[in-house]
């Protein structure tokens, strides 16, 4: 299969070194886990690698399966799993085992019921002790953490009225409807941050 026409994401690469170096120690003793938006599967195979204790199940809409297939095919990486077919709002998710579940810059471009579904199904999902991560941008008391996030919530909006930015609160308010409680909340570069929830 020719590898040449990858999808490829800079910030994938901007971010992935940042990215690992939080959900490595978070997800030491995780054995499998799901990422959900996968996008073009460059995180998926980088944090793999790194990680080869964890089994890592790709998922997206199936738009992105031809994609994610050739970074994993060029990986070779055993410990990495096709993408499984995951739209938030189906009713039915996959059904697999496993102990966390990550996503990076999803929540902002999702519609607002969209994001609520995300974290009812991540709560179905995840056992006791369970992890979830999320990364991307977030706001606090309404407010933007930086002009630059202000100028980014202008383009999501322009891109599709229905998205945007979310707020920190909010999100944790539907993690805990979930049976889920905050752990730890990572300041990272270029105004993201990485949000961490256990299941309880």
């Amino acid at each position: 299969m020719n590898t040449l026409n990858k999808p490829y994401s800079e910030s994938c690469d901007q971010n992935r070194e940042p990215i690992l170096s939080v959900i490595q120690g978070v997800l030491a003793n995780s054995g499998s886990l799901l990422e959900i938006g996968s996008g073009t599967g460059q995180h998926a195979v980088a944090f793999a690698a790194q990680m080869p204790h964890l089994i890592w199940h790709t998922s997206d809409r199936p738009e992105y399966h031809a994609g994610i297939r050739l970074w994993l095919d060029e990986s070779r990486l055993e410990n990495v799993r096709a993408p499984l077919l995951l739209d938030v709002t189906q009713t039915a998710w996959p059904d697999i085992e496993i102990d966390a579940i990550f996503t990076a810059n999803t929540a902002h471009i999702m519609r607002w019921s969209a994001v609520e579904a995300m974290f009812a199904g991540v709560g179905r999902l995840l056992p006791v002790g369970g992890h979830f991560l999320i990364y991307g941008p977030f706001n606090y008391d309404h407010q933007f953490s930086s002009d630059s996030n202000a100028r980014f919530e202008q383009w999501l909006k322009a891109r599709d009225p229905l998205s945007g930015i979310r707020d920190f609160e909010d999100l944790d308010t539907l993690a805990s409807h979930a049976g889920m409680v905050l752990i730890n909340d990572y300041a990272m570069p270029a105004n993201n941050r990485i949000l961490h929830w256990q299941k309880h």
